[in-house]
């Protein structure tokens, strides 16, 4: 079993505070994490609803590329239905160099909040996914001219002239909420990374189709990867969710209760105007009933370990959990949430911790002979 860590930086951020700070702290996170040896962090989109300060992902991750030294920057994600596809290719490459190689390009159709700006509807913001994939894809990892028109686009031999940086192609990934089979079947049929998103447990919007599992999400992956001869790597497969650490699982829910509660009841609640309780439940609750339901790991290190072997026996196994940074506790709780994860949860849940244990096992085993 090898599970890496990463963050996902998602741009919502509690009103209240200096914007200013707020989007500086994200590029100080990756800076932590990349001296804790993160293998990667995510930059996410967002255009609406006021938590969401981060419209300009790509600008984050130029910044990240020039102080950091070995983590993956990613974009998560851009929103193809409202960008030109040779832009957010060109970026993409750009970045890909900026990176020297540690660039990964994530795309996702948009979040309807933000869809709504621009006049478009979830439906339309898929049917012009679909139509800019393809040609994302060729445009950054091709060699093809393309001559392409839309009702939103067009492109006349179109060819980007920079190059990528090195020979290899640059890692396209596509996020899933689990609302829709669509995207994972995008992802079989195009051969990409997937980047689940294990969030919508309490998100009890009426009318919303019922969460497909994460499990079945992998299965409607594969089957399309088959029917159109790709193939999938579960390495390659990142799930995100909440994440903290602290020395006591008393302690952890301590500091995160209050936040959480803010994230949660204002945010997905007042401002994105969603039910977020199930009828009866309790508000008290909400916290525990999330993490029982799988849509975040709060404890301690040993609960936290044995949160992520329970997500990988779920799902069959995956790659690398990304940790999603939601402002629900002071920097101080925060960063050193982050460090438990990087100096105990992690080698435990690789095996790294084995062969020194093994060492001092033999130790005492030859004295005792």
């Amino acid at each position: 079993m090898h599970s890496r860590i990463g963050l996902f930086l998602s741009p919502v951020h509690e009103t209240g505070q200096d914007p200013h700070l707020a989007i500086h702290r994200n590029l100080d996170l990756v800076d932590l994490a990349d001296r804790l040896n993160f293998d990667e962090a995510w930059f996410g989109e967002h255009h609406s609803l006021g938590w969401g300060l981060v419209g300009a992902p790509e600008t984050m991750i130029a910044a990240a590329s020039q102080r950091t030294r070995q983590i993956k920057l990613a974009h998560g994600v851009v929103p193809l239905s409202g960008h030109h596809p040779f832009h957010v290719a060109s970026r993409a490459v750009h970045l890909h160099h900026l990176s020297r190689g540690r660039y990964v390009l994530g795309v996702g159709p948009g979040v309807p909040f933000d869809g709504s700006l621009f006049g478009l509807n979830p439906k339309e913001q898929r049917k012009r996914l679909d139509e800019a994939l393809p040609t994302v894809l060729e445009l950054v990892n091709g060699e093809r001219r393309i001559t392409q028109k839309t009702d939103w686009f067009e492109l006349v031999d179109a060819k980007l002239q920079l190059p990528r940086y090195g020979v290899e192609p640059i890692e396209v990934a596509l996020a899933t909420s689990g609302t829709s089979e669509t995207s994972p079947r995008l992802i079989g049929r195009y051969g990409l990374s997937m980047t689940s998103f294990a969030l919508p447990f309490a998100l009890l919007t009426p009318g919303a189709p019922e969460h497909i599992g994460l499990a079945q999400q992998w299965k409607h992956a594969e089957e399309s990867a088959a029917e159109h001869g790709q193939t999938l790597h579960r390495e390659n497969w990142r799930i995100a969710l909440p994440v903290h650490v602290a020395e006591t699982r008393e302690q952890a829910y301590k500091e995160v209760r209050a936040g959480y509660d803010r994230w949660l009841f204002e945010y997905f609640g007042k401002a994105a105007g969603r039910d977020v309780l199930a009828p009866g439940a309790s508000r008290e609750r909400a916290l525990e009933e999330r993490v029982e339901a799988g849509g975040a790991l709060v404890g301690s290190v040993d609960d936290v370990v044995d949160g992520i072997r329970r997500l990988h026996e779920m799902t069959g196994g995956f790659g690398t959990l990304l940790v999603y940074v939601a402002d629900w506790t002071t920097y101080e709780a925060t960063d050193r949430s982050l460090e438990m994860l990087a100096r105990y949860v992690a080698p435990r849940v690789n095996g790294f911790v084995e062969r020194p244990q093994e060492a001092v096992d033999w130790a005492i085993a030859s004295r005792a002979k």
